[in-house]
């Protein structure tokens, strides 16, 4: 679910110091492949119909089968079951590899839903993954319909196989969105969000956001209903008429700003002539009204990128800055939680991760897409790749998160599962840089010792170095230099203020580091992955310097420091829970770190 985000992932900034060379290493979340879910692709297999826009919206469901894997919950609001446009859901029981097992349709003709949709009624539009409502052990979704006269938002409790148990309806609410944000008000229930771009209430498509609470029969309490749009919730200035504020789902932040209000982040995907901006809502935690707010545009609050204004094939202008997105927790290990957002129409559709600052603002970017990302996309011309996004969190039980995004290749509409892992970028001793090897990317003219094109933050380096699976890179703070270099590359003395780094996650799956290519060569770490027993194994004239091997979790926390004084030493993993460590070796002047994976 999408609110898990801020629960269930905590991405940390780890520093340790040795005795030897290592400054420090910090995890960098990074790309880890993807799968295409569609008709034919991924395991799916649903005879979807021309421009049924599977996809439309998505969210995880939770384990609804039982099987220890997180399933989906998707959306085809054009499935012309029953009706032209009437609308489906589709409960996808999932591999681990990210893959679906097998699918359960939910629509007029299919899967035990009994109510009657009408023509254009788009059943689907909004999905919700809600936890266990009806307490029977087996998670629950919410399921918008939001075109009259059948407009409603219905809370569907499921059987294990997929299929409706029962459900309960909301009548008379509009909702071309639904996130579920969690227990906003300690009742035990998971809230939900209903996003209305299209509200006319202060002006034409201005849009409307309802935080909406439920009881324990699964109705909305209109009491409680929070609406926030100019003229209530205390929003107050700064939209104006076709800005389409709610955009097609929220994300729920936390407290980033450490104020004791909890900050949620709201698209209006029209503004500024339909190139898109993204307000970060600070909420009050009783009336939940907005204490304040900040929008996020181009050149606006830290983000830089250019953003299309031109006209797109649909009739719509612009690229569409904030049309929907997510909460994923904190991608770089600063402290502040990060949010994934898109623009759908800025070409084949842009993804972007957008790192917060502690007072909202963006920090810095990266994106996703054909060229940028380091996942390999080939997306179609105005595919609207990022239409929808929703976190899915540790799908292969690895260690990694699994984020979707939905797009429309071949316009009966396509899922992509985005894997991100964590990777560690070493920073090596002072006043040394990388030198020989092949040089894999660069924005800095060596000769001319300037800028050779736009310069870069750290988080847009080290995805330079995940696109061109570089080993090793050369950052410089002062002036955004980035010099991405393959393992070939060697640390020499320099008196730059560049900083070197090794990136642990390039193909060679070691990340080593070292002046001497003894010390590299001749240590040998095995088997890896590792069950029981770790051997490590060098060669006798290496120990006439004394070599440490320290153990190192995720987090950064030593849990084990050991010398190596003979050729073969064996150190037992059999206590340490399953997931990744980082070992180190190190002797004077030289170090070598790998990254172990405990099975």
């Amino acid at each position: 679910m999408k609110y898990q985000a801020i629960k269930s992932i905590i991405f940390i900034l780890f520093y340790f110091q040795s005795n030897t060379t290592i400054a420090q290493v910090t995890t960098q979340w990074g790309p880890d492949g993807f799968v295409k879910i569609n008709e034919g692709s991924g395991g799916f297999f649903a005879d979807l119909d021309l421009a049924d826009r599977f996809s439309r919206d998505h969210d995880q469901a939770g384990d609804v089968n039982g099987d220890g894997i997180i399933d989906l919950v998707v959306g085809a609001r054009s499935d012309d079951d029953g009706a032209l446009d009437a609308g489906a859901v589709y409960i996808l029981f999932m591999n681990h590899n990210g893959t679906v097992q097998f699918n359960q349709k939910i629509s007029m003709l299919e899967g035990g839903f009994t109510d009657v949709l009408n023509e254009g009624n788009f059943f689907g539009y909004g999905v919700a993954g809600i936890g266990d409502y009806d307490g029977d052990n087996i998670p629950d979704i919410a399921v918008s319909a939001p075109v009259p006269p059948n407009r409603a938002i219905y809370i569907i409790h499921l059987n294990a196989n997929g299929t409706v148990k029962n459900f309960v309806k909301n009548s008379n609410i509009t909702a071309q969105g639904l996130t579920a944000v969690g227990d906003l008000n300690n009742d035990g229930r998971i809230d939900l969000v209903a996003c209305d771009p299209g509200s006319d209430i202060d002006g034409t498509d201005i849009g409307a956001i309802r935080i909406l609470f439920l009881n324990s029969n699964s109705q909305i309490m209109p009491a409680q209903t929070v609406l926030i749009n100019p003229s209530n919730g205390g929003f107050g200035n700064g939209l104006v008429a076709g800005d389409q504020f709610g955009g097609r789902e929220v994300a729920m932040l936390g407290d980033i700003d450490n104020d004791g209000t909890k900050e949620m982040a709201v698209g209006a995907f029209m503004s500024d002539g339909g190139k898109g901006a993204v307000w970060i809502l600070s909420l009050d935690n009783t009336t939940h009204h907005v204490v304040s707010k900040i929008k996020i545009a181009e050149g606006l609050n830290g983000f830089s990128d250019s953003l299309t204004a031109e006209s797109n094939p649909n009739g719509t202008l612009g690229a569409n800055f904030g049309h929907a997105m997510c909460s994923v927790g904190d991608l770089n290990g600063d402290g502040t939680p990060d949010l994934m957002t898109g623009a759908n129409q800025q070409y084949e559709g842009y993804g972007y991760i957008l790192y917060l600052n502690p007072d909202k603002t963006v920090k810095t970017y990266t994106r996703i897409n054909n060229l940028d990302g380091g996942f390999g996309l080939v997306l179609e011309p105005e595919e609207r790749f990022s239409r929808s996004i929703s976190f899915i969190g540790d799908l292969r039980g690895d260690g990694t998160i699994a984020v979707n995004y939905g797009g429309g290749a071949g316009n009966t509409g396509t899922l992509y599962l985005l894997f991100f892992k964590p990777c560690s970028f070493t920073q090596q001793e002072s006043n040394y840089h990388w030198i020989g090897g092949n040089t894999l990317f660069s924005n800095w003219d060596n000769t001319m010792q300037t800028l050779s094109s736009a310069a870069l933050t750290f988080e847009q380096c080290t995805f330079k170095a995940f696109e061109n699976d570089a080993a090793s890179i050369d950052y410089n703070a002062s002036d955004g230099r980035c010099i991405c270099k393959d393992q070939n590359a060697v640390l020499t003395q320099t008196d730059e203020t560049t900083v070197a780094y090794s990136n642990s996650c390039y193909s060679g799956l070691l990340n080593v580091h070292s002046n001497s290519g003894n010390f590299i060569d001749e240590l040998k770490v095995y088997p890896n992955p590792v069950h029981e027993i770790l051997n490590v194994k060098t060669a006798q004239s290496l120990l006439v310097k004394p070599i440490k091997i320290e153990i190192f979790t995720l987090l950064g926390n030593r849990v084990l420091e050991l010398p190596i004084n003979s050729e073969e030493s064996k150190i037992d993993f059999s206590y340490f829970p399953k997931g990744f460590y980082f070992l180190q070796a190190s002797r004077e002047g030289e170090s070598k770190t790998i990254k172990i994976i405990k099975e």
